[in-house]
């Protein structure tokens, strides 16, 4: 990517910003100021599942950051997703307060059911917004700094880092089913009431929320575009075409892969803290590997290494599984695993590469 294509002179640039501000503009008005009966009118439900899909395409946008661009390969950002996610539902957990079954101010009724006698050390400073936002970047983060710093320096890469990175994934996973941690075990956190001082339930709040995500995914999507757009950005790139060359001219070949890791952890981070409060919980399971297979398949099938198709890979298929599982249910994965075998084969720069070929000719 140049640096002047950061300006927007190329088409999925213009196209991709332009589809997100009218969807921040549109979905609130078709759902708030629209009467029912009309056809542009937007249910609640339609705004929350609309969301998650924008949640799961800043999911995908981080790991085509690192897989497409630095040739990293994780198999682990369902993890960064899911601590992002607890971060923002220990939050909406302690605004509940009295409010809970067991009417306890501090104690979350999981904690009530389990015998707990006072709130754990690593709960503190979750009744802050601030706090828990910063705590959906920062833990990401500092698990993708701990563990890139050991894979890198070590040149762990190719399989043997996607393999490491999915079980990280799975212990956590593990680790989290246990209701000694604190978490809430294997039913997770939820029954979540007021985010910021407002009715979750609210139609308003549903549309701020996506509002949210949708300028989250659109100032991602530029950031993203801007750090490539940069000499650090261009060595990135070069890491993935020819590390040894890379590492012969003296650039310090962990580093960089070591900070691009963290911004994609980050960014994975982001996505599960606006995810949590649009779908209403967040449980173990979304630490299971298969998520984070699933989330390749959205880059692979979207276009890897383009960063407008990894996210247009997220909504598609993420909007597919919407569909399918609600009429044909035990036909989905192999309707999944259909797709991504076509694409590879008939189409390996997905659909990215599709539109591409089509604007050109």
């Amino acid at each position: 990517m140049r640096p002047g294509k950061f300006y927007g002179q190329d088409r999925p640039f213009t196209l991709t910003v332009g589809v997100l501000l009218c969807m921040a503009l549109f979905v609130p008005v078709s759902n708030l100021l629209l009467p029912q009966e009309s056809v542009f009118a937007l249910s609640s439900y339609s705004v929350s599942l609309l969301g998650k899909y924008l949640c799961y395409a800043l999911l995908a946008l981080a790991l085509d950051l690192v897989w497409g661009y630095a040739g990293l390969l994780s198999l682990g950002h369902g993890a960064f997703f899911a601590l992002g996610g607890y971060a923002m539902g220990m939050y909406l957990m302690r605004q509940i307060g009295s409010r809970g079954v067991y009417g306890d101010p501090e104690l979350p009724d999981f904690m009530i059911f389990l015998d707990w006698q006072e709130l754990p050390w690593y709960w503190s400073g979750f009744d802050s917004f601030p706090f828990a936002m910063a705590m959906a970047l920062l833990v990401p983060a500092a698990l993708a700094l701990l563990f890139g710093w050991l894979a890198f320096r070590s040149r762990v890469g190719g399989v043997y880092f996607s393999i490491m990175t999915q079980a990280m994934t799975f212990a956590l996973m593990l680790a989290f089913f246990r209701n000694e941690m604190g978490f809430g075990g294997n039913n997770g956190l939820t029954d979540f009431k007021d985010i910021v001082g407002f009715d979750l339930q609210s139609d308003a709040v549903r549309c701020g929320l996506f509002v949210a995500t949708a300028l989250a995914l659109l100032g991602s999507y530029l950031a993203c575009r801007w750090m490539l757009g940069t000499r650090f950005g261009s060595v990135v790139v070069a890491l993935r075409d020819a590390e040894s060359r890379v590492r012969f001219l003296g650039y310090s070949v962990a580093s960089y892969k070591l900070v691009v890791f963290v911004v994609s952890a980050m960014l994975a981070g982001l996505a599960g803290a606006l995810y949590v409060p649009q779908v209403g919980i967040i449980n173990p399971g979304e630490f299971q590997p298969l998520n984070s297979i699933e989330i390749a398949i959205w880059v692979a099938v979207g276009g890897r290494g383009t960063l407008h198709g990894a996210m247009l890979g997220a909504i598609v298929i993420a909007a597919a599984e919407t569909i399918l599982t609600a009429r044909l249910p035990e036909l989905w994965l192999f309707a999944l695993g259909a797709l991504f075998l076509l694409v590879t084969l008939l189409l390996p720069q997905g659909f990215a590469g599709l539109l591409k070929a089509r604007s050109d000719a």
